[in-house]
Protein backbone atom coordinates (compact mmCIF):
# COMPACT_ATOMS: atom_id res chain seq x y z
CA UNK A 1 0.00 0.00 0.00
CA UNK A 2 1.42 3.45 -1.20
CA UNK A 3 0.98 6.50 1.36
CA UNK A 4 2.09 9.67 1.80
CA UNK A 5 2.00 12.49 3.97
CA UNK A 6 0.69 15.61 3.32
CA UNK A 7 -1.36 19.18 4.17
CA UNK A 8 -4.93 18.58 3.56
CA UNK A 9 -6.86 20.98 1.58
CA UNK A 10 -9.59 22.50 3.75
CA UNK A 11 -12.81 23.37 2.07
CA UNK A 12 -15.23 23.28 4.39
CA UNK A 13 -15.48 25.17 7.95
CA UNK A 14 -16.78 22.47 9.07
CA UNK A 15 -14.17 19.71 8.03
CA UNK A 16 -12.25 18.32 10.58
CA UNK A 17 -8.84 16.46 10.38
CA UNK A 18 -9.51 12.78 10.47
CA UNK A 19 -8.20 11.37 14.09
CA UNK A 20 -7.68 14.24 16.05
CA UNK A 21 -10.83 13.45 18.28
CA UNK A 22 -12.61 16.42 17.31
CA UNK A 23 -15.42 14.22 15.84
CA UNK A 24 -19.04 14.31 17.51
CA UNK A 25 -22.13 12.86 17.12
CA UNK A 26 -24.34 14.74 14.30
CA UNK A 27 -27.54 14.65 15.72
CA UNK A 28 -29.77 17.89 16.06
CA UNK A 29 -26.27 19.45 15.58
CA UNK A 30 -27.72 23.08 15.41
CA UNK A 31 -24.98 24.07 12.92
CA UNK A 32 -27.60 23.92 9.63
CA UNK A 33 -25.65 21.68 8.17
CA UNK A 34 -27.21 19.14 5.03
CA UNK A 35 -27.81 16.23 7.17
CA UNK A 36 -31.17 14.63 8.03
CA UNK A 37 -30.80 16.77 11.40
CA UNK A 38 -31.05 20.05 9.78
CA UNK A 39 -32.38 19.55 5.94
CA UNK A 40 -36.20 19.40 7.13
CA UNK A 41 -37.91 22.44 5.51
CA UNK A 42 -34.68 23.79 4.18
CA UNK A 43 -34.77 26.25 1.28
CA UNK A 44 -31.81 27.27 -0.84
CA UNK A 45 -31.28 29.12 -4.71
CA UNK A 46 -32.26 26.98 -7.26
CA UNK A 47 -30.97 27.83 -10.77
CA UNK A 48 -32.65 25.15 -13.83
CA UNK A 49 -30.58 25.52 -16.85
CA UNK A 50 -31.40 24.96 -20.20
CA UNK A 51 -30.46 22.12 -21.36
CA UNK A 52 -28.55 21.91 -24.71
CA UNK A 53 -27.65 19.66 -27.55
CA UNK A 54 -24.49 21.35 -28.67
CA UNK A 55 -21.96 23.56 -27.99
CA UNK A 56 -21.94 26.79 -30.24
CA UNK A 57 -19.41 28.30 -32.04
CA UNK A 58 -17.63 31.31 -30.62
CA UNK A 59 -20.07 33.03 -33.18
CA UNK A 60 -23.02 31.94 -31.47
CA UNK A 61 -21.63 32.97 -28.02
CA UNK A 62 -21.15 36.24 -29.10
CA UNK A 63 -24.42 37.08 -30.31
CA UNK A 64 -25.69 35.49 -27.17
CA UNK A 65 -24.21 37.44 -25.39
CA UNK A 66 -25.35 40.49 -27.14
CA UNK A 67 -29.18 39.62 -26.18
CA UNK A 68 -30.40 39.63 -22.36
CA UNK A 69 -29.97 36.15 -21.84
CA UNK A 70 -29.87 32.93 -18.54
CA UNK A 71 -25.93 32.74 -19.46
CA UNK A 72 -25.15 36.38 -17.75
CA UNK A 73 -27.30 36.18 -15.11
CA UNK A 74 -25.48 32.71 -13.98
CA UNK A 75 -22.68 34.89 -13.58
CA UNK A 76 -24.07 37.50 -11.92
CA UNK A 77 -25.62 34.70 -9.29
CA UNK A 78 -22.61 32.76 -8.79
CA UNK A 79 -20.49 35.62 -8.48
CA UNK A 80 -23.47 37.44 -6.05
CA UNK A 81 -23.19 34.43 -4.32
CA UNK A 82 -19.72 34.15 -3.76
CA UNK A 83 -19.11 38.14 -3.10
CA UNK A 84 -22.06 37.42 0.10
CA UNK A 85 -20.01 34.64 1.57
CA UNK A 86 -17.10 36.94 1.15
CA UNK A 87 -18.53 39.43 3.00
CA UNK A 88 -19.74 37.27 5.81
CA UNK A 89 -16.38 35.94 6.49
CA UNK A 90 -16.78 32.45 5.83
CA UNK A 91 -13.47 32.26 3.61
CA UNK A 92 -9.79 31.23 5.31
CA UNK A 93 -8.49 34.04 3.90
CA UNK A 94 -8.74 36.78 1.16
CA UNK A 95 -7.13 35.01 -1.86
CA UNK A 96 -7.81 38.62 -3.37
CA UNK A 97 -4.80 39.59 -1.91
CA UNK A 98 -2.47 37.09 -3.05
CA UNK A 99 0.38 38.13 -4.91
CA UNK A 100 0.02 36.97 -8.78
CA UNK A 101 2.33 37.17 -11.79
CA UNK A 102 2.83 35.16 -15.04
CA UNK A 103 5.93 34.07 -15.66
CA UNK A 104 8.17 35.50 -18.31
CA UNK A 105 8.54 32.47 -21.33
CA UNK A 106 7.06 31.00 -23.90
CA UNK A 107 4.07 29.75 -22.15
CA UNK A 108 2.94 32.60 -19.62
CA UNK A 109 2.38 30.13 -16.08
CA UNK A 110 0.74 31.69 -13.56
CA UNK A 111 2.43 31.43 -10.19
CA UNK A 112 0.58 32.68 -6.88
CA UNK A 113 1.78 33.18 -3.77
CA UNK A 114 -0.98 31.92 -0.90
CA UNK A 115 0.76 31.18 2.24
CA UNK A 116 -2.41 31.38 3.89
CA UNK A 117 -3.49 28.21 2.14
CA UNK A 118 -1.32 25.40 4.35
CA UNK A 119 -1.15 27.26 8.04
CA UNK A 120 -2.64 25.67 11.06
CA UNK A 121 -3.02 22.02 9.40
CA UNK A 122 -0.79 19.09 10.27
CA UNK A 123 0.17 16.44 7.78
CA UNK A 124 -2.28 13.59 6.90
CA UNK A 125 -1.44 10.00 5.55
CA UNK A 126 -2.93 9.62 2.09
CA UNK A 127 -3.33 6.55 -0.01
CA UNK A 128 -2.41 6.77 -3.37
CA UNK A 129 -2.59 3.60 -4.62
CA UNK A 130 -6.38 3.08 -4.96
CA UNK A 131 -8.07 5.65 -7.68
CA UNK A 132 -11.52 3.95 -6.81
CA UNK A 133 -12.20 3.89 -2.95
CA UNK A 134 -15.55 2.99 -1.13
CA UNK A 135 -17.23 5.91 0.46
CA UNK A 136 -16.54 6.92 3.70
CA UNK A 137 -19.83 8.61 5.64
CA UNK A 138 -17.16 8.46 8.97
CA UNK A 139 -14.80 10.63 7.48
CA UNK A 140 -15.59 14.32 5.86
CA UNK A 141 -17.86 14.90 3.31
CA UNK A 142 -20.10 17.72 1.46
CA UNK A 143 -23.32 16.52 3.59
CA UNK A 144 -21.23 18.09 6.45
CA UNK A 145 -21.28 21.37 5.34
CA UNK A 146 -22.99 24.51 6.38
CA UNK A 147 -26.03 25.34 4.09
CA UNK A 148 -24.70 29.17 4.50
CA UNK A 149 -21.46 27.91 2.37
CA UNK A 150 -24.00 26.34 -0.54
CA UNK A 151 -24.53 28.94 -3.23
CA UNK A 152 -27.14 27.54 -5.03
CA UNK A 153 -29.15 24.22 -6.08
CA UNK A 154 -28.01 23.62 -10.18
CA UNK A 155 -30.56 21.22 -12.53
CA UNK A 156 -31.36 20.93 -15.62
CA UNK A 157 -34.40 22.68 -16.81
CA UNK A 158 -37.90 20.49 -17.12
CA UNK A 159 -39.92 23.26 -19.45
CA UNK A 160 -36.87 23.78 -21.92
CA UNK A 161 -35.81 27.32 -20.46
CA UNK A 162 -33.81 28.17 -17.89
CA UNK A 163 -34.86 29.86 -14.70
CA UNK A 164 -33.86 30.91 -10.94
CA UNK A 165 -35.64 30.59 -7.74
CA UNK A 166 -34.33 32.33 -4.81
CA UNK A 167 -35.75 29.68 -2.44
CA UNK A 168 -36.52 26.26 -3.10
CA UNK A 169 -37.35 23.43 -0.98
CA UNK A 170 -34.26 20.87 -0.86
CA UNK A 171 -35.97 17.86 -2.71
CA UNK A 172 -33.51 15.19 -1.15
CA UNK A 173 -35.63 12.32 -3.15
CA UNK A 174 -34.60 14.25 -6.35
CA UNK A 175 -30.78 14.25 -5.63
CA UNK A 176 -29.89 17.61 -6.68
CA UNK A 177 -26.99 18.97 -7.25
CA UNK A 178 -25.23 21.61 -5.49
CA UNK A 179 -22.36 24.72 -6.31
CA UNK A 180 -20.58 25.49 -3.00
CA UNK A 181 -18.01 27.65 -1.70
CA UNK A 182 -14.13 26.57 -1.26
CA UNK A 183 -13.27 28.40 2.11
CA UNK A 184 -9.85 27.69 0.85
CA UNK A 185 -10.13 29.51 -2.85
CA UNK A 186 -7.46 29.55 -5.50
CA UNK A 187 -9.05 31.92 -7.47
CA UNK A 188 -11.80 34.25 -7.54
CA UNK A 189 -15.21 32.25 -7.63
CA UNK A 190 -13.72 29.43 -6.33
CA UNK A 191 -16.39 26.90 -6.10
CA UNK A 192 -17.58 23.30 -5.75
CA UNK A 193 -19.87 21.50 -8.20
CA UNK A 194 -21.25 18.16 -6.37
CA UNK A 195 -23.84 16.52 -8.43
CA UNK A 196 -26.36 14.31 -6.71
CA UNK A 197 -25.15 15.36 -3.33
CA UNK A 198 -27.39 12.72 -1.27
CA UNK A 199 -26.17 10.02 -3.26
CA UNK A 200 -22.77 10.05 -1.22
CA UNK A 201 -20.99 8.93 -4.48
CA UNK A 202 -17.57 8.40 -4.16
CA UNK A 203 -14.82 10.69 -5.96
CA UNK A 204 -14.76 8.55 -9.74
CA UNK A 205 -16.40 9.88 -12.72
CA UNK A 206 -19.61 8.87 -14.70
CA UNK A 207 -21.16 10.20 -17.93
CA UNK A 208 -23.93 11.57 -15.77
CA UNK A 209 -21.67 13.58 -13.88
CA UNK A 210 -19.52 15.06 -16.16
CA UNK A 211 -22.77 16.03 -18.54
CA UNK A 212 -23.85 18.19 -15.61
CA UNK A 213 -20.05 19.79 -15.45
CA UNK A 214 -20.15 20.39 -18.81
CA UNK A 215 -23.39 22.16 -18.70
CA UNK A 216 -22.38 24.38 -16.21
CA UNK A 217 -19.22 24.96 -18.22
CA UNK A 218 -21.68 26.04 -21.42
CA UNK A 219 -24.37 27.76 -19.05
CA UNK A 220 -21.53 30.17 -17.64
CA UNK A 221 -20.44 30.59 -21.39
CA UNK A 222 -16.97 32.45 -20.07
CA UNK A 223 -13.51 31.36 -21.55
CA UNK A 224 -12.25 32.35 -18.34
CA UNK A 225 -14.41 30.11 -16.32
CA UNK A 226 -12.88 26.21 -15.79
CA UNK A 227 -13.62 23.66 -14.39
CA UNK A 228 -11.36 20.56 -13.37
CA UNK A 229 -11.68 17.57 -11.24
CA UNK A 230 -8.90 15.41 -9.72
CA UNK A 231 -9.38 11.67 -9.02
CA UNK A 232 -7.80 9.51 -5.72
CA UNK A 233 -4.07 9.69 -6.49
CA UNK A 234 -4.07 12.83 -8.50
CA UNK A 235 -4.46 15.08 -5.33
CA UNK A 236 -8.30 14.73 -4.65
CA UNK A 237 -8.82 15.76 -0.90
CA UNK A 238 -12.43 14.46 -0.30
CA UNK A 239 -13.74 11.02 -1.82
CA UNK A 240 -17.34 12.54 -2.40
CA UNK A 241 -17.75 12.90 -6.21
CA UNK A 242 -17.28 17.05 -6.89
CA UNK A 243 -15.65 19.26 -9.70
CA UNK A 244 -14.09 22.39 -8.44
CA UNK A 245 -14.27 25.58 -11.14
CA UNK A 246 -13.27 29.34 -10.74
CA UNK A 247 -12.37 32.46 -12.69
CA UNK A 248 -8.95 33.46 -14.02
CA UNK A 249 -8.94 35.99 -16.46
CA UNK A 250 -5.77 34.40 -18.12
CA UNK A 251 -5.09 31.36 -20.60
CA UNK A 252 -3.96 28.83 -19.19
CA UNK A 253 -1.14 27.72 -20.22
CA UNK A 254 -1.93 23.88 -21.41
CA UNK A 255 -4.99 25.89 -23.56
CA UNK A 256 -1.86 27.47 -25.73
CA UNK A 257 0.01 24.26 -26.44
CA UNK A 258 -0.08 22.68 -29.92
CA UNK A 259 -1.65 19.84 -30.55
CA UNK A 260 -1.51 16.56 -32.91
CA UNK A 261 -5.36 15.16 -33.99
CA UNK A 262 -5.28 10.95 -33.42
CA UNK A 263 -8.85 10.39 -34.77
CA UNK A 264 -12.83 11.28 -34.69
CA UNK A 265 -14.87 9.23 -32.99
CA UNK A 266 -17.85 7.65 -34.81
CA UNK A 267 -20.29 10.45 -33.05
CA UNK A 268 -18.17 13.15 -34.66
CA UNK A 269 -15.62 13.62 -31.34
CA UNK A 270 -11.94 14.79 -32.37
CA UNK A 271 -9.52 13.71 -30.04
CA UNK A 272 -6.30 15.03 -29.84
CA UNK A 273 -2.64 14.67 -28.30
CA UNK A 274 -0.64 17.27 -26.52
CA UNK A 275 2.12 18.34 -27.66
CA UNK A 276 5.59 20.76 -26.18
CA UNK A 277 3.87 20.33 -22.86
CA UNK A 278 5.88 19.15 -19.55
CA UNK A 279 2.50 16.95 -19.48
CA UNK A 280 0.98 14.61 -21.37
CA UNK A 281 -2.24 14.38 -21.88
CA UNK A 282 -5.57 13.88 -24.54
CA UNK A 283 -7.79 16.64 -25.85
CA UNK A 284 -11.44 15.96 -26.95
CA UNK A 285 -13.74 18.40 -28.28
CA UNK A 286 -16.58 18.19 -30.92
CA UNK A 287 -19.29 15.90 -30.94
CA UNK A 288 -22.76 15.65 -32.81
CA UNK A 289 -23.92 16.43 -29.68
CA UNK A 290 -23.34 17.83 -26.13
CA UNK A 291 -24.19 14.20 -24.69
CA UNK A 292 -21.82 12.62 -27.03
CA UNK A 293 -18.73 15.00 -25.78
CA UNK A 294 -19.63 13.65 -22.37
CA UNK A 295 -19.96 10.25 -22.96
CA UNK A 296 -16.47 10.00 -24.76
CA UNK A 297 -14.52 11.74 -21.97
CA UNK A 298 -16.49 9.93 -19.51
CA UNK A 299 -15.23 6.62 -21.09
CA UNK A 300 -11.99 7.68 -20.95
CA UNK A 301 -12.33 8.57 -17.60
CA UNK A 302 -14.25 5.34 -16.75
CA UNK A 303 -11.22 3.46 -18.05
CA UNK A 304 -8.43 5.31 -16.33
CA UNK A 305 -10.26 4.83 -13.09
CA UNK A 306 -11.19 1.43 -13.62
CA UNK A 307 -7.92 0.44 -14.55
CA UNK A 308 -6.08 2.55 -11.25
CA UNK A 309 -4.47 5.07 -13.30
CA UNK A 310 -4.76 8.33 -11.25
CA UNK A 311 -5.81 11.35 -13.25
CA UNK A 312 -7.09 14.92 -13.72
CA UNK A 313 -9.61 16.63 -16.17
CA UNK A 314 -9.83 20.45 -17.12
CA UNK A 315 -12.94 21.61 -18.73
CA UNK A 316 -12.13 25.22 -20.89
CA UNK A 317 -13.23 27.44 -23.67
CA UNK A 318 -16.98 27.71 -22.69
CA UNK A 319 -17.20 23.45 -22.46
CA UNK A 320 -15.45 23.05 -26.15
CA UNK A 321 -12.41 21.38 -24.98
CA UNK A 322 -11.21 19.00 -22.60
CA UNK A 323 -8.16 18.02 -21.27
CA UNK A 324 -7.40 14.43 -19.60
CA UNK A 325 -3.98 14.32 -17.89
CA UNK A 326 -3.34 10.64 -16.44
CA UNK A 327 -0.39 11.54 -13.85
CA UNK A 328 1.98 9.60 -11.33
CA UNK A 329 3.59 12.29 -9.35
CA UNK A 330 1.85 11.23 -5.69
CA UNK A 331 3.43 7.40 -6.72
CA UNK A 332 6.67 9.07 -7.54
CA UNK A 333 6.47 10.45 -3.89
CA UNK A 334 5.38 7.61 -2.20
CA UNK A 335 8.11 5.60 -4.11
CA UNK A 336 11.04 8.45 -2.60
CA UNK A 337 11.39 9.31 -6.62
CA UNK A 338 10.87 13.12 -6.37
CA UNK A 339 13.59 14.74 -5.35
CA UNK A 340 13.39 17.05 -1.93
CA UNK A 341 13.81 20.63 -3.39
CA UNK A 342 10.45 19.84 -5.61
CA UNK A 343 8.68 17.96 -2.37
CA UNK A 344 9.93 21.10 -0.30
CA UNK A 345 7.99 23.54 -2.19
CA UNK A 346 4.94 21.75 -0.81
CA UNK A 347 3.20 21.80 -4.22
CA UNK A 348 0.40 18.95 -4.47
CA UNK A 349 0.12 19.40 -8.58
CA UNK A 350 -3.49 18.93 -9.22
CA UNK A 351 -5.56 20.06 -12.17
CA UNK A 352 -4.90 23.87 -11.84
CA UNK A 353 -1.32 23.37 -11.38
CA UNK A 354 -1.39 20.92 -14.19
CA UNK A 355 -3.00 23.47 -15.80
CA UNK A 356 0.03 26.30 -15.56
CA UNK A 357 -1.76 28.29 -12.70
CA UNK A 358 0.55 27.28 -9.82
CA UNK A 359 -0.28 28.01 -6.33
CA UNK A 360 3.48 28.34 -4.30
CA UNK A 361 3.31 28.34 -0.46
CA UNK A 362 6.66 30.57 0.26
CA UNK A 363 7.89 33.62 -0.63
CA UNK A 364 11.20 32.07 -1.69
CA UNK A 365 9.71 29.95 -4.63
CA UNK A 366 7.37 32.82 -6.16
CA UNK A 367 10.52 35.28 -6.20
CA UNK A 368 12.22 32.67 -7.71
CA UNK A 369 9.83 31.20 -10.21
CA UNK A 370 10.67 30.64 -13.43
CA UNK A 371 9.41 28.69 -16.61
CA UNK A 372 12.03 26.24 -16.03
CA UNK A 373 11.79 25.56 -12.26
CA UNK A 374 7.59 25.29 -13.13
CA UNK A 375 8.42 22.70 -16.45
CA UNK A 376 10.66 20.73 -14.43
CA UNK A 377 7.58 20.20 -11.63
CA UNK A 378 5.20 19.33 -13.83
CA UNK A 379 7.95 16.58 -16.26
CA UNK A 380 7.52 14.93 -12.35
CA UNK A 381 3.82 14.59 -12.76
CA UNK A 382 3.64 13.34 -16.26
CA UNK A 383 3.56 9.14 -17.24
CA UNK A 384 6.93 8.67 -19.29
CA UNK A 385 6.50 8.53 -22.78
CA UNK A 386 6.53 5.12 -23.27
CA UNK A 387 3.65 4.37 -20.29
CA UNK A 388 1.65 7.49 -22.33
CA UNK A 389 1.21 5.43 -25.39
CA UNK A 390 0.34 2.24 -23.52
CA UNK A 391 -2.37 3.78 -21.88
CA UNK A 392 -3.00 5.79 -24.81
CA UNK A 393 -3.61 2.44 -26.78
CA UNK A 394 -5.56 0.86 -24.55
CA UNK A 395 -7.99 3.83 -23.53
CA UNK A 396 -8.45 3.48 -27.43
CA UNK A 397 -9.29 0.32 -27.18
CA UNK A 398 -11.85 0.25 -24.21
CA UNK A 399 -13.47 3.01 -26.31
CA UNK A 400 -12.91 0.68 -29.66
CA UNK A 401 -11.77 4.06 -31.38
CA UNK A 402 -9.76 3.84 -34.95
CA UNK A 403 -6.31 5.87 -34.64
CA UNK A 404 -6.15 7.79 -37.95
CA UNK A 405 -2.52 7.82 -38.98
CA UNK A 406 -0.91 8.92 -42.20
CA UNK A 407 -4.51 8.94 -44.13
CA UNK A 408 -5.08 5.23 -42.77
CA UNK A 409 -7.40 3.86 -40.14
CA UNK A 410 -6.16 1.43 -37.76
CA UNK A 411 -7.51 0.12 -34.43
CA UNK A 412 -4.33 0.08 -32.14
CA UNK A 413 -3.88 -2.84 -30.80
CA UNK A 414 -1.83 -3.33 -27.82
CA UNK A 415 0.70 -6.00 -29.65
CA UNK A 416 1.46 -3.54 -32.10
CA UNK A 417 3.07 -1.28 -29.31
CA UNK A 418 7.13 -1.83 -28.98
CA UNK A 419 7.24 -2.31 -25.54
CA UNK A 420 7.84 -5.75 -25.05
CA UNK A 421 5.62 -6.07 -22.13
CA UNK A 422 2.97 -4.30 -23.92
CA UNK A 423 0.73 -7.83 -24.47
CA UNK A 424 0.76 -9.01 -20.82
CA UNK A 425 0.20 -5.33 -19.38
CA UNK A 426 -3.36 -5.45 -21.51
CA UNK A 427 -4.17 -9.00 -20.78
CA UNK A 428 -3.97 -7.88 -16.73
CA UNK A 429 -6.70 -4.93 -17.53
CA UNK A 430 -10.16 -5.69 -16.16
CA UNK A 431 -13.16 -3.75 -14.99
CA UNK A 432 -12.00 -4.01 -10.97
CA UNK A 433 -8.97 -1.47 -9.58
CA UNK A 434 -5.73 -3.02 -9.69
CA UNK A 435 -3.26 -2.46 -7.11
CA UNK A 436 -0.08 -0.08 -7.88
CA UNK A 437 3.56 -1.58 -7.47
CA UNK A 438 6.43 -0.19 -7.83
CA UNK A 439 7.75 -0.62 -11.44
CA UNK A 440 11.13 0.53 -13.77
CA UNK A 441 10.49 4.23 -13.90
CA UNK A 442 6.74 3.67 -14.94
CA UNK A 443 4.08 5.46 -13.01
CA UNK A 444 1.92 2.22 -12.79
CA UNK A 445 2.30 -1.33 -13.43
CA UNK A 446 -0.44 -3.46 -12.71
CA UNK A 447 -0.01 -6.72 -11.16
Amino acid sequence: MLRIKRVPTIVSNYQKEEGDGSARIVSGCGRNCLKECCIQGAKLPLYAYKRVNKIGTEKDLVVDEARESPVAFLDSLLLGEWEDRFERGLFRYDVTACETKVIPGDYGFVAQLNEGRHLKKRPTEFQVDKVLQPFDGSKFNFTKVGQEEVLFQFEASEDGEAYFIPGAPIAVENSPSFVAINVSPIEYGHVLLIPRIFECLPQRIDCESFLLALNMAVEAGSPYFRLGYNSLGAFATINHLHFQAYYLASPFPIEKAPTKKITTTSNGVKIFELLKYPVRGLVLEGGNSLQDLAKEVSDCCIFLQDTNIPYNVLIADSGRRIFILPQCYAEKQALGEVSPELLDTQVNPAVWEISGHIVLKRRKDYDEASEGNAWRLLAEVSLSEARFEEVKVMIFEAIACPVVENGSDMLLKVAELESPHASREADSINTAASPMVPGNHECLVQQ
